[in-house]
């Protein structure tokens, strides 16, 4: 695959990428590969890019305005 972007790739493709880039996403090791799973369902959906998504969190994370904060099993906006 040479592009990750949506318009290049298949939902089925998107899932893979994020599920790879993640690691285990089923929450069975600390619970917060569950929460950036769900960061990223709007690409897997085909609605935001990756690049969109990262952008948007890292300047809520520097900002501190609707940072995601860790609970329990995943992620929440505060």
């Amino acid at each position: 695959m040479d592009s990750i972007l949506i318009k290049d790739t298949t939902r089925e493709e998107r899932e893979r990428i994020v599920a790879e880039s993640i690691g285990s996403i089923d929450a069975s090791c600390d619970g917060c590969a569950a929460g950036l799973a769900e960061m990223y369902q709007d690409y897997i959906d085909g609605k935001k890019e990756i690049r969109d998504i990262n952008m948007e969190f890292c300047a809520n994370y520097q900002s501190g305005i609707e940072a995601p904060e860790r609970e329990e099993c995943g992620w929440k906006l505060q």
